[in-house]
């Protein structure tokens, strides 16, 4: 689903709330092409990602009483980059699905992009590509919405012009 914060404003860097939005439906390929590829090692694991429910839920017509639609599965993760000091920017991630590793580049991600210097370096490799990604995604998903889509005036109008040409004959 495209969000209003999945266009960034001019001049301004992405704040935490809106690149965890960006980063949970990030696809996998573009998390590792854009993360640094530092052989430090592993992380330290703060939470080992782990698979689990959480309930959807919905309103009626958008605006009225919420309901339970259902379950989703979710991975989630938190970490602190490998070397880092106790004091270092925890990294967290929530993505759907069971993809362990997608959910850990989620979290280094985040880490990343604590650090002022990283996060210059990160909105330019990993978000700007992300989001312009997720708008084709939209695109994409909206022109097969049009493919679709019933004008219902024109079919009343049609309907009406075959009627008459039958009561000519």
């Amino acid at each position: 689903m495209f969000q209003s914060f999945d266009k960034a404003a001019e001049q301004r860097l992405t704040t935490r709330p809106e690149w965890m939005a960006l980063l949970a439906r990030a696809p996998q390929n573009l998390l590792v092409d854009a993360l640094p590829q530092s052989g430090s090692g592993q992380p330290q694991w703060l939470r080992k990602p782990e698979t689990g429910l959480m309930m959807v839920q919905g309103r009626a017509g958008g605006t009225g009483e919420r309901f339970n639609l259902g379950e989703i599965t979710v991975t989630r993760c938190a970490l602190r980059l490998a070397g880092a000091d106790a004091q270092a920017p925890v990294g967290v991630a929530y993505v759907l699905g069971r993809n362990h590793r997608q959910a850990q580049l989620a979290a280094m991600a985040d880490a990343l992009l604590q650090d002022a210097v990283q996060h210059r370096l990160l909105e330019e490799k990993l978000l700007t590509p992300l989001r312009q990604h997720l708008q084709k995604l939209q695109g994409e998903r909206h022109g097969r919405a049009q493919t679709t889509k019933v004008d219902f005036l024109t079919v009343a109008r049609e309907a009406g012009s075959a009627d008459e040409q039958g009561d000519e004959e």
